[in-house]
């Protein structure tokens, strides 16, 4: 076998300082077609929100907690009658007013109705409280207006 010798020209070889741009110009145009060709096909996404109507049935009996605009809650009962309570007494009244009806339901929905001017942390705090004390239908009421 013949030994291959391989010799280096001259004194070295010289680095090369500077960066070659064509490959990276190449990749940068083909991403460019590819997008281009690509963002007409993208439908925008429609984001499918239920509607305030969409409860299949309406409960017939239910405990209202109306939150005023000075942060007072009031309990209003099926059975007509309301009475004032606290954020710290509001679970505690609520499941006397569960427990108190005729048929024993002690699953009955709770719906909260709030003024415009409170606070949504206070709303958010009601239903908090409720949710910690075990109530499992709870509701917010909601007000339509007509579009103008």
């Amino acid at each position: 076998m013949a030994a291959v010798v391989s010799r280096v020209r001259g004194r070295g070889r010289r680095t090369i300082s500077e960066i070659n741009m064509v490959p990276f110009i190449d990749v940068m145009l083909v991403l460019l077609i590819i997008f281009m060709v690509t963002a007409p096909l993208i439908t925008p996404s429609v984001i499918d929100v239920p509607s305030v109507g969409a409860a299949a049935k309406q409960p017939g009996q239910f405990i209202q907690l109306v939150v005023g605009k000075d942060e007072t809650i009031e309990l209003k009962a099926p059975q007509g009658k309301s009475v004032p309570v606290t954020l710290r007494d509001v679970a505690n009244a609520v499941r006397q007013a569960q427990g108190g009806q005729a048929d024993g339901n002690t699953d009955m929905p709770v719906v909260i109705s709030a003024d415009r001017g409170v606070k949504y942390e206070t709303v958010v705090n009601v239903m908090d409280t409720l949710h910690k004390a075990g109530v499992k239908r709870i509701g917010l009421s909601v007000k339509l207006t007509p579009h103008g």
